[in-house]
């Protein structure tokens, strides 16, 4: 069976990029690079607020939840959560913490506290990019990015929408949860793909109209206990 490979960088214009061969020939994604999916903001750059931070920032907090997923995650990390009696709540949202949702802009600013008046630390340049939320304050969530980096967004920057990122080079997408399973797909590292049903072990995920199953332990994104229907 014939494998395609799919970059990590710029998913988005590979899709227009793809070169069709001969009856029966797997096609192949090449993607433009794109930039990395933080920056750190020159010290000189003014602090300028995204358009949505401007329209937003006046509105009342929201009395509805900014994601749909609603799956209480047990599993709390040590290094973002201090223990609790229970599982912890958002006071904003009543929804569990910490818990992952997806950037739902290609640029937003991380801020040092939760408010515009603090600087902005870092701007996330990748869309559906998957961040693990810690904290809240009114408008403000505080999220962390898979390399533990990252500060207060504001909620209407973030998305329900479950993602993932590629953890290992290489994985291949199965047709179903076993590693003895035909592969559809090579995903290198770095890729973000759409979450689907997650088993003990195994989540099925869909990227670039390709579906299939991969090993929870390679995905960023997801709680190693997580079950999803």
């Amino acid at each position: 069976m014939h494998k395609t490979f799919l970059s990590g960088l710029g998913l988005l214009a590979a899709l227009a990029m793809i070169h069709l061969g001969t009856a029966g020939v797997a096609q192949q994604l090449r993607p433009e690079p794109r930039p990395a999916s933080l920056v750190v903001p020159a010290p000189e750059a003014p602090q300028i607020d995204t358009p949505t931070e401007a329209k937003l920032a006046a509105e009342p907090p929201r009395t509805q939840p900014e994601v749909e997923d609603t799956a209480i995650i047990e599993a709390v990390p040590a290094s973002v959560a201090e223990p609790v009696e229970g599982p912890a709540v958002g006071p904003e949202t009543n929804l569990p913490l910490p818990r992952y949702v997806s950037l739902k802009t290609s640029e937003g600013n991380v801020r040092r506290g939760p408010s515009l008046s603090h600087r902005i630390d870092w701007v996330f340049l990748r869309r559906d990019m998957p961040l693990l939320v810690t904290a809240e304050y009114g408008h403000w969530r505080r999220v962390v990015d898979r390399e533990g980096l990252g500060g207060w967004v504001h909620y209407a920057l973030l998305s329900g929408n479950r993602t993932v990122i590629v953890d290992k080079d290489m994985l291949a997408l199965r047709s179903r949860p076993d590693e003895a399973a035909p592969e559809s797909a090579l995903l290198e590292a770095g890729v973000i793909a759409r979450l689907g049903t997650c088993e003990p072990d195994w989540c099925r995920i869909s990227v670039a109209g390709y579906r299939g199953w991969a090993p929870k332990s390679a995905l960023w994104g997801v709680e190693a206990d997580e079950i999803r229907d």
